[in-house]
């Protein structure tokens, strides 16, 4: 009697942050949001975990992160800013958080797309952060690079794209998931009611 060497099994999925019901960005990897509403997008993310928030953003931007602004999605006092003064201290900041696997959701706010191979890095550590996570006894971390406009950065692992759709009586986003490994474009209305985010689509 002879025993199969391989199973047709396929990967197992990744463990996965809801954002709400049937919403979910894969955990131990990169992600890129972007959009008017990406930075709402990222703060909503970071509401579902519970530790410390690293948001990592340019010295030299024009824009900050207001702490009582992101009161709306999670308590300011979780925050965590690292403002690097060199361009390419952003992604290595990014990189090397990831890969402690010490906090649940690192963001990186960038002034432009990264191209692949820092990207490739990035997932690396992800993947490292991880299981160094696991070990701990912590959920894995997720990362977030924020882009200005369409986005297009190479070698994420899903991409976003997140606007407001308020009106004088409700607040509502309209998100996208526009590209993804393993799921297809697909879009939502989220819709913030009292008992909490509320997804339609």
């Amino acid at each position: 009697m002879t025993t199969q060497l391989l199973t047709r099994a396929g990967p197992r999925p990744r463990p996965e942050l809801f954002l709400a019901e049937g919403l979910g960005i894969a955990t131990g990897r990169v992600h890129e949001a972007a959009g008017p509403a990406r930075r709402s997008f990222a703060l909503m993310l970071a509401g579902r975990t519970e530790g410390p928030v690293l948001w990592i953003a340019p010295s030299w931007a024009a824009e900050r992160l207001h702490p009582e602004g992101a009161r709306a999605f999670l308590d300011p006092g979780r925050l965590l800013f690292a403002t690097p003064l060199r361009a390419e201290d952003l992604l290595w900041t990014m990189e090397e958080a990831l890969r402690a696997g010490l906090v649940p959701v690192v963001v990186a706010d960038l002034p432009d797309p990264p191209s692949l191979t820092p990207v490739r890095r990035l997932q690396l550590a992800a993947e490292a952060g991880a299981g160094a996570a696991r070990d701990a006894g912590l959920p894995a971390p997720l990362g977030l690079i924020l882009t200005p406009g369409e986005g297009g950065a190479a070698g994420v692992e899903s991409r976003w794209h997140m606007a407001p759709r308020h009106r004088a009586d409700e607040t509502a986003w309209r998100i996208e998931r526009r590209r993804a490994r393993n799921a297809p474009p697909h879009g939502w209305t989220l819709r913030h009611r009292r008992g909490g985010l509320v997804v339609e689509g």
